[in-house]
């Protein structure tokens, strides 16, 4: 037991540093909280962490293995992660003037979001699954940390305790951004945070095409 507890302390000091970094799950969980509300940013926050069970469960059954020795597997996965952000950024760059009053948010937050909770949850689900560098970071953290003796019920409880602690760090995020005062602070430049998250989604888009596997 106490070695499955050092394994577990040892994968949450390096998750913790992976997990505050700037990336395509934080934007959109930003520009989520910002444009469409607490509830769609909440419910695109456990998308995040549902992917990060995905990335745990493949690398576990041995597939991220697979995909980091095979250019070809790692280079479908990339492009379709750089078709996802760009299009998302497009999207958002496109997108009118939005009324981030507090009026507006809470009833965008009511019965009647302009958003359903499936395509919230699908916006966090895509931008952390569309991610090469997750394949890397979880084999690369399990193969180094975690015994291969480890029992497959104890990994996936790793993970469990992993994707929690990222849905919680993100709905902080969400609950921040969403606060009164953030909002009026954000209330009158709303199509510049639709363009400034459109070019940031682009970004990253361009940067992931231009890595390659290692």
């Amino acid at each position: 037991m106490s070695s499955y507890l050092l394994e577990l302390a040892s994968l949450m000091a390096i998750f913790s540093f992976a997990i505050v970094s700037p990336g395509a799950d934080l934007a959109m969980v930003m520009r989520q909280s910002l444009v469409h509300g607490r509830r769609a940013a909440i419910v695109t926050s456990f998308g995040v962490g549902a992917s990060l069970m995905f990335h745990v469960t493949y690398t576990i059954l041995g597939l991220g293995l697979i995909i980091s020795q095979s250019i070809y597997l790692f280079n479908i996965v990339k492009w379709c992660g750089v078709a996802y952000l760009i299009y998302i950024g497009i999207k958002a760059l496109r997108a009118g003037k939005a009324d981030l009053s507090l009026e507006a948010v809470e009833g965008r937050e009511g019965a009647k979001s302009d958003q359903s909770a499936l395509r919230a949850f699908g916006l966090g689900f895509l931008a952390n699954a569309l991610n090469p560098k997750a394949v890397f970071f979880f084999l690369s953290i399990f193969s180094t940390v975690v015994s291969a003796h480890t029992p497959i019920a104890v990994k996936f409880g790793y993970g469990l305790v992993m994707a929690t602690c990222l849905i919680a760090w993100f709905v902080g995020v969400s609950l921040f951004m969403t606060t009164p005062r953030m909002r009026t602070a954000f209330s009158r430049a709303s199509q510049w945070i639709d363009r400034t998250s459109g070019l940031v989604f682009i970004a990253l888009g361009i940067k992931l095409a231009t890595e390659k596997a290692h």
